[in-house]
């Protein structure tokens, strides 16, 4: 599977109604952390095929929906199942933490 590109017009079809729990990376084109932070959300988006789906969506782009969800600063990942947010993290994170996360919303 690959990343859903998300942005103020998807989003809700794409994250709020979906049928699976969702990784949504808010991220910015200028921002050296969000680069980093690149392919370890697209290992888990393939690793997690099936189970989670896993979009981006770039803060300058649409600034509508970080803004709904409170995004002050990128990266942010924010994790929702049934609709809501569920849970977040802030900044440059290691695959391990975000893989903890991911199972934790698979399993819950």
């Amino acid at each position: 599977m690959s990343l859903t590109v998300l942005n103020d017009d998807n989003f809700s079809q794409e994250v709020i109604t979906s049928g699976v729990p969702v990784m949504v990376d808010f991220y910015a084109t200028w921002c050296g952390p969000c680069k980093a932070l690149t392919p370890i959300v697209e290992k888990l988006a393939k690793e997690f095929s099936g189970k989670l789906k896993v979009g981006k969506l770039n803060i300058d782009d649409a600034p509508q929906t970080p803004a709904q969800f409170a995004v002050r600063g990128v990266p942010t990942v924010i994790f929702f199942k049934g609709g809501k947010a569920v849970d977040s993290l802030v900044g440059l994170r290691k695959e391990s933490e975000l893989r903890s996360r991911i199972e934790q919303l698979i399993a819950g």
